[in-house]
């Protein structure tokens, strides 16, 4: 196992691990070369020396190393180094769609048929490129933080040659077509299979086939019918509930023959929820005798048991080989092989012999061009325009065109072109052709009409082409959200763009509604200075200091200090030592020195009586004591004693053995008698403080 800080090719730095499987570890890491995070995947040491689980391994890479669309994990190299055989892939920071399922219990419609369009989509430039995935499940699928969903683990993935005849059960075991798990022929329809499970389970939380082993499981996605979706959620649209059971057709002849076609009704339910527009596939006669499941099938699936064994969370299964000895079912091929010889050999020398005669009669029955012989074609030899008249033309290919070269070419078949309409695509550029009618090849009159569909683009609005760099930023956002966007700002600093301006945004393109970040001019980066240590030094020299780094005093205070002398720095805002703009202001204390307490004392006994007379009887007083001191702004107070209730026959002690002075250094103050509620001053008694020790 790799650790944290290892390189591989002196390139890539291990960061951590992020993930194991029944093959392989994956690994978070950094390549230097190109400063990028990616995954690497790293074949465990115990299989290391094993060719056949190295090829294996391989197989992945370079199944999908020639794919690259954005649904689809991009493979970037394929190493051996030493006894390591690793995998550096694009790393997709975000979470399963299995995890995402589980995480929400299930998905509403339109979260679940934006994921499986996505979906699709990579899945059709996989077998564009006649790659079957052969594993498609929710672990398998990633959607990243962005919202963008890409297609992982191409590792059963193959050509779509005659080796995916008759390999034992590969793949997740919930979501494994029929076709797959009796070990038969597997082709994109088995991911179109796997693909409406995955959908099944969007939409209800749930599989539709469950079992005490895998083997149930398997034998389930070959004999039982699949619960629909409705059962188990019945708000689901009938459009989306029809595509997932055409998906998941046992047959794959009544599944969709294309995961485009799946895409294009995907499309048609976020239109037309409610409308039941899926074609489904006529049954078939099937009055004869139910066949039970051969032996030999039920061992291909008994065999790919172990491989089942495997946790569905893991990303690598191991290959579960053809089980020899099977003469029966290699004799059938090869008698089923010559039997298509056979069919072709008469076909051909039948179309041969009508093409003979339909040149007989053309020539002997004087119905003259454009009659019903005359559209006979020759195959003699590749000619396909013998049979033409000579009012009439082949319609050529102008998919894939630009609108002025397609109308050119056909001008040169004598045809004129049409636009019909305008559409979105997400794989022919703007202004090229899409699709045409009458197709290619088809025999068409001269000068007559082919309508074409022009592409309009991906949707996406060139944010490029508004040229708002430079901008100011109100005028940038006003012009964004006529567009269609909205906008967003962040601040960076700018030696060439002018404070207010847009320096850059990002992305370069999006669609209506879409946010883009407006980085907005702050100016020239501020030059930067370093904080001086003005700890211990007098005031006059902390000055001086920030002056001579350029920078300001900022606000001044004072507080005692035991240790630090007076008039000098106790503490600073800023650190030293730190960076801060030049002009900054720096904010610092002075000491006043140790602190010194200046004390009096008072020791005196009031009679009241004396105040209001023997005679006065007894009465209840609010009496107050409080400290005055005399400064040039006027008198200051404070309260030695709050009001209290006395009686007025009594005596009034005024015993204060340590009375602090209001103001530091005033020798005399005066200590006040005063009636709370009348506020007079019944008596007042001189103090004179002395320096406490």
């Amino acid at each position: 196992m790799l650790r944290a800080g290892m390189y591989l090719q002196d390139r890539y730095e291990i960061l951590e691990l992020i993930g194991s499987g029944g093959m392989s570890d994956v690994y978070k890491a950094r390549c230097h070369t190109l400063d990028r995070l990616v995954a690497i995947k790293v074949l465990k040491e115990e299989f290391s020396d094993d060719v056949n689980f190295v090829t294996k391994f391989k197989m992945e890479a370079q199944a999908a190393a020639g794919l690259s669309h954005p649904n689809i994990v991009s493979v970037y190299d394929v190493v051996d180094e030493d006894s390591l055989h690793y995998i550096v892939m694009e790393l997709v920071e975000g979470i399963t769609l299995k995890s995402y399922i589980n995480k929400k219990g299930k998905l509403d419609v339109r979260e679940a048929v934006g994921i499986s369009i996505q979906v699709a989509q990579g899945l059709a430039a996989a077998h564009e490129q006649n790659i079957v995935h052969r594993d498609i499940k929710p672990q398998n699928i990633i959607i990243s933080r962005d919202g963008k969903v890409k297609v992982a683990d191409f590792g059963i993935a193959r050509m779509v040659t005659s080796q995916t005849q008759g390999n034992a059960a590969v793949g997740s075991v919930h979501y494994i077509s029929p076709e797959q798990a009796r070990g038969g022929y597997s082709d994109a329809r088995s991911d179109i299979y796997s693909l409406g499970i995955t959908m099944y389970e969007m939409v209800t939380g749930r599989l539709p086939f469950l079992g005490d082993n895998t083997v149930a499981v398997a034998l389930a996605h070959v004999e039982e019918p699949i619960t629909r979706p409705s059962i188990y959620e019945p708000d689901i649209p009938v459009s989306l509930e029809n595509i997932i059971l055409k998906c998941t057709e046992k047959r794959p002849e009544r599944r969709y023959h294309a995961v485009t076609e799946v895409i294009t009704d995907l499309r048609r339910v976020l239109i037309q929820p409610d409308d039941n527009f899926v074609t489904m596939e006529p049954e078939m006669d099937y009055d004869s005798e139910t066949r039970p499941i051969s032996a030999d099938e039920l061992k291909v699936i008994n065999l790919g048991h172990k491989a089942y064994q495997l946790d569905d969370e893991e990303d690598d299964y191991p290959s579960v080989h053809e089980p020899e000895g099977r003469v029966n079912r290699g004799i059938e091929r090869i008698l089923t092989s010559v039997g298509i010889f056979v069919a072709i050999v008469i076909v051909a020398v039948l179309i041969l012999l009508f093409s003979r005669l339909g040149g007989l009669f053309r020539r002997g029955s004087g119905l003259g061009p454009g009659g019903p012989s005359s559209i006979q074609m020759e195959t003699v030899e590749g000619d396909t325009t013998a049979a033409l008249s000579d009012t009439e033309v082949l319609a050529p290919d102008a998919r894939n065109l630009p609108v002025d070269m397609a109308e050119a070419k056909l001008k040169e078949y004598t045809l004129v072109m049409r636009v019909v309409s305008y559409e979105e695509s997400d794989t022919v550029e703007k202004d090229y052709v899409i699709s045409q009618t009458p197709g290619e090849g088809t025999v068409v009159q001269k000068y007559s009409t082919v309508d074409v569909v022009v592409s309009s683009g991906n949707g996406m609005i060139e944010v490029d082409d508004l040229d708002i760099a430079g901008m100011d930023q109100d005028a940038a956002a006003s012009l964004l959200k006529q567009n269609g966007l909205q906008a967003a700002f962040e601040e960076e600093y700018s030696d060439t763009v002018l404070a207010g301006r847009v320096v850059r945004y990002d992305p370069a393109e999006a669609r209506p509604g879409e946010v883009v970040t407006l980085f907005i001019s702050r100016g020239p980066a501020p030059i930067l200075r370093t904080v001086p240590d003005l700890f211990n030094i007098t005031e006059a020299e902390a000055r001086q200091r920030l002056a001579d780094a350029n920078l300001n005093p900022g606000e001044i205070t004072h507080e005692y200090h035991d240790l630090i002398p007076a008039g000098c720095v106790i503490s600073q805002a800023v650190p030293a030592n730190e960076s801060v703009e030049e002009g900054s202001q720096i904010s610092f204390v002075i000491s006043d020195g140790p602190e010194v307490h200046h004390i009096a004392s008072l020791s005196e006994i009031y009679d009241l009586t004396s105040a209001y007379g023997p005679g006065s009887g007894q009465g209840v007083l609010q009496l107050e004591v409080r400290l005055r001191q005399d400064a040039e702004d006027g008198s200051q107070y404070v309260t030695l004693m709050p009001a209290t209730e006395v009686t007025t026959s009594g005596q009034f002690p005024l015993i204060f053995p340590r009375i602090e002075a209001i103001i530091p250094g005033a020798e005399y103050g005066e200590v006040e008698l005063v009636n709370a509620e009348t506020g007079v001053v019944l008596i007042s008694y001189p103090v004179r403080f002395y320096v406490e020790e």
